[in-house]
C-alpha cells in the first residue's frame, strides 16, 4: 500500500480555519499520511491587518507556515481546504488561489485529486455549508472526486451534522461554540481512506 500525500490547504484570520486545518493535520497523519500544511496568499494590506488584533496574532503565529503552490496541488492525491465564509461562499483569498490554478487544470493534472471542504461562521446559519458547495463546484470543473463525510460517522452528528464538510460556528470572542476536533479528524481520515483506494486502483 502506497503512502498518500495530503495538502491541507486554508484561510484563516481569526485562527478557526488554522486550527481546522492542525486537527485534520493529526487526523491524516493518524493513518500514515504525508501531510503539507499550506496557506493561501494574503490579499488584504498589511496596514489593515495591522489594525486588527485578532487577524494580526493570527499572522504572526503562522508565519512559519509556507505559502501553497500549484507544485503543491500537484503533489497532493488528497486536498482538505478549510476557509471562513464570506457572504456564503469561500474567503477571495481562497478563490484568487483557486483561480491561478488554470495551467494546471489545463494540462489535466487536478483530475482525480480526491478533495473535502471545511468551514466557519459568527452564526449557526451564516453560510458555512452554501461556503462548502461554492468550493466544491470548482473542485467538479476540477475533475477532483469529492470525499464528503455524510453522516457516516457518529462524530459528525456531535458537531451539528453537516454531511458536506465539518462546519464550525465562531462567537464574538473567537472561540469555537460546536466542538468539532473529533468530526474534522474524522473527515481528514475519510479522504485519506477514499485517496488510498484511489491511488492503488480499487
Amino acid at each position: 500500500m502506497t503512502k498518500v500525500n495530503v495538502a491541507v490547504v486554508y484561510y484563516s484570520m481569526g485562527g478557526t480555519n488554522y486550527e481546522l486545518a492542525k486537527w485534520a493535520e493529526e487526523g491524516a497523519k493518524e493513518l500514515g499520511a504525508d501531510v503539507r500544511v499550506l496557506k493561501v496568499p494574503e490579499l488584504a494590506p498589511q496596514s489593515v491587518i495591522d489594525g486588527n488584533d485578532a487577524w494580526k496574532a493570527t499572522v504572526d503565529q503562522t508565519s512559519y507556515i509556507a505559502e501553497v503552490t500549484s507544485a503543491d496541488i500537484e503533489w497532493a492525491d488528497a486536498i482538505i481546504f478549510s476557509t471562513p465564509t464570506r457572504f456564503g461562499v469561500m474567503a477571495s483569498q481562497m478563490k484568487q488561489f483557486l483561480d491561478t490554478q488554470g495551467g494546471l487544470w489545463a494540462s489535466g493534472k487536478t483530475v482525480n485529486k480526491v478533495v473535502s471542504a471545511m468551514s466557519s461562521a459568527q452564526n449557526p446559519h451564516g453560510g458555512q455549508e452554501a461556503t462548502i458547495l461554492s468550493l466544491y463546484t470548482a473542485m467538479m470543473h476540477w475533475g477532483a472526486i469529492i470525499a464528503a463525510p455524510g453522516y457516516s460517522d457518529s462524530s459528525i452528528f456531535a458537531a451539528g451534522g453537516n454531511p458536506y464538510g465539518t462546519s464550525v460556528t465562531v462567537d464574538q470572542d473567537g472561540n469555537m461554540v460546536e466542538d468539532v476536533e473529533g468530526a474534522v479528524k474524522y473527515q481528514a481520515k475519510r479522504t485519506v481512506q477514499v485517496a488510498q483506494w484511489v491511488k492503488d486502483g480499487k
